[in-house]
């Protein structure tokens, strides 16, 4: 069931459009952005792409913790992931925020509200790991 939507571009959907989403995924989305440090990450990444090793250095956070949250912005359709070869044959994985909009208001949490499966529960679960 679709209860709102939000406008992105390029990588999420392939262009501008109105991309339906469910009570769950406003979950996932909202979740996402919920944790201090994805909101760092995503605003380190706002000017412009970046890959993993810099960006890990410019938050003095370690890799592995940045790519559990990188993986968590990237589920929620945040950030989009590509993965490059240097020019001397290193692979690089860059990071982007996409633009996006969403319109969140409270018509719009009732109808997400009644969208929720027993899915939307996991999120909450998963938050305390991450």
């Amino acid at each position: 069931m679709t209860v709102f939507s939000y406008t992105c571009r390029d990588y999420v959907c392939g262009g501008f459009a109105d991309v339906s989403m469910s009570g769950d995924d406003l979950v996932r989305v909202l979740s996402a952005l919920g944790n201090a440090q994805r909101l760092r990450i995503m605003a380190a990444l706002v000017p412009g792409r970046n890959y993993v090793s810099q960006l890990a250095r410019e938050l003095q956070m370690s890799r592995p913790l940045l790519h559990l949250h990188l993986q968590r912005l990237e589920a929620a359709g945040l950030v989009k992931g590509t993965l490059e070869l240097s020019p001397d044959g290193k692979a690089m994985k860059f990071y982007e925020v996409p633009p996006f909009s969403i319109d969140l208001n409270p018509n719009v949490i009732v109808e997400a509200a009644k969208s929720l499966t027993d899915h939307g529960n996991d999120t909450e679960s998963k938050e305390g790991n991450t």
